[in-house]
């Protein structure tokens, strides 16, 4: 490891700027801060590898008000390191460094080492995605907002051509919720267009099986974290009694005994957001205690910019998943990086005759 070439690492911050205000039963989000990791050899700089930290508000295990400085000291610390050859080498090395309570900072290095060993191309795993040989099935995003808001982009999404939408959900009324829901059974059913709900831990434990019960009329494929998180035993509850599927979200961030939690809630789905998780390795473990005790998952960017989006899309490609996955937040910013990512016919493609455009 002594004769690996020496890394160089730097940081740029970029406030995205959302489109429309982004609606979530946490608030509404106008910006969005991500920093760019740069890593290259010192002495071939002209080879670089990018990764992106992006810790979310009031959720990442790292959302801190001295996130900045934690950033410039560990990656100071890094470019004293010297990275042994090969992708499991980088991705061990990087669990043992970076702690487990930094985690969108050890899924930035992860991806920026990986990208600068494999050339600086923007390959981070697997290869028929990255190629444009595979395309991944993903959800269409609806946003909370007004009723007419949200039908609006239901209207979109369809006419896109998503078999697969996400609502999110616990911000208005909920029967105008139901009636939205409602909209989107009486024209196309279960076997058309598979229907997803996130309440982001809006509903109390005393009403989420009643609330439930009215969701499963509309044949939905599962609930994202009906509860807050951290009340372990009401979900199990939940998990047990409920009429539909519930995916576990904001229930895995900060969980270092993973199977404890599986064990405890049993629950029928898990959903992977590599940022708040740790990484890529963190997010291979969830998968694999996952699927040794028959619970589903896919993965989820986390509102990161396109150099986080294209890491987890390529992460989702290696692990061949066969579920829409939820990577369609790339057209979310009005200043997001230009890419080969784009989604057609409710899929996301990676075109390898466009150029990236280089963070600035």
């Amino acid at each position: 490891m002594s004769n690996s070439p020496k890394i160089t690492l730097e940081y740029l911050k970029r406030t995205l700027i959302f489109k429309f205000d982004a609606g979530t039963s946490r608030g509404i989000l106008k910006t969005r801060d991500v920093f760019w990791i740069k890593a290259l050899y010192s002495d071939r700089p002209e080879i670089i590898g990018w990764g992106e930290a992006a810790p979310l508000v009031k959720l990442s295990l790292d959302d801190r008000p001295d996130f900045e400085d934690v950033l410039k000291k560990t990656l100071d610390q890094m470019g004293e390191v010297h990275f042994g050859s090969g992708e499991e080498n980088i991705l061990n090395q990087l669990k043992e460094l970076i702690p487990f309570e930094l985690p969108s900072i050890r899924f930035a290095l992860e991806t920026a080492i990986l990208d600068l060993s494999k050339g600086g191309d923007r390959k981070i795993l697997g290869d028929g995605f990255y190629k444009g040989e595979k395309a991944i099935a993903i959800n269409g995003l609806i946003w909370m907002g007004q009723k007419d808001f949200m039908l609006d982009q239901i209207k979109e999404k369809l006419e896109q051509g998503f078999d697969c939408i996400k609502m999110k959900i616990g911000a208005i009324d909920f029967q105008q919720e139901l009636d939205l829901l409602s909209y989107i059974r009486e024209r196309f059913s279960k076997d058309q267009i598979a229907l997803r709900v996130d309440a982001n831990g809006a509903f109390s434990p005393e009403d989420a099986l009643n609330k439930l019960e009215q969701l499963a009329k509309y044949d939905l494929h599962s609930i994202e974290q009906p509860i807050v998180a951290g009340n372990w035993e009401a979900m199990k509850q939940l998990c047990e009694a409920t009429p539909l599927p519930i995916a576990l979200d904001e229930e895995l961030i900060g969980v270092k005994n993973k199977a404890e939690l599986l064990d405890a809630i049993r629950p029928q789905y898990i959903i992977l957001k590599p940022t708040l998780l740790g990484g890529i390795l963190e997010t291979r473990e969830w998968i694999a205690l996952a699927e040794g005790r028959k619970i589903g998952w896919w993965m989820t960017s986390a509102l990161e910019s396109n150099i986080g989006l294209n890491a987890i899309a390529q992460l989702a490609d290696s692990l061949d998943s066969t579920v829409p996955q939820g990577l369609g937040t790339g057209k979310l910013y009005q200043n997001n990086l230009k890419s080969p990512l784009k989604i057609e016919e409710g899929k996301i493609h990676y075109n390898p005759q466009v150029n990236w455009e280089m963070p600035a």
